[in-house]
């Protein structure tokens, strides 16, 4: 799931819905508008979706806190804090939750078949 999705072809956030299903990814979005990149559907609103491996932040740590209960109840395998998303509180409580976290950028792990 990209948290902090964007319809804006000069975010980062829209490079990496691009890509996940460039390498055929299911991808699940949300950010501040709704739209559409590719197949992918970018919500406006928290949805109850399953099965969700990794989470990828793109949204500044101001803008995370909204979001903490929300990411631990979908229980993702990890968190992905691309570059401007670190955050040692949400990787704190994602520990706690047996959560992996990782500060890297989803751009490059694809690039280099490391997602």
């Amino acid at each position: 799931m990209v948290l902090g999705a964007s319809q804006n072809p000069s975010r980062y956030s829209y490079l990496a819905l691009q890509r996940l299903q460039l390498y055929h990814h299911s991808v699940f979005a949300i950010g501040k508008r709704k739209g559409l990149v590719g197949n992918v559907t970018i919500e406006n609103e928290k949805k109850d979706w399953k099965d969700i491996d990794t989470v990828t932040l793109y949204l500044n740590p101001l803008h995370q806190e909204e979001y903490y209960d929300y990411i631990l109840s979908l229980k993702p395998k990890r968190i992905i804090f691309n570059p401007g998303a670190e955050n040692s509180e949400l990787s704190k409580l994602a520990a706690e939750n047996n959560i992996q976290t990782l500060e890297a950028c989803t751009l490059v792990m694809l690039a280099t078949n490391q997602y």
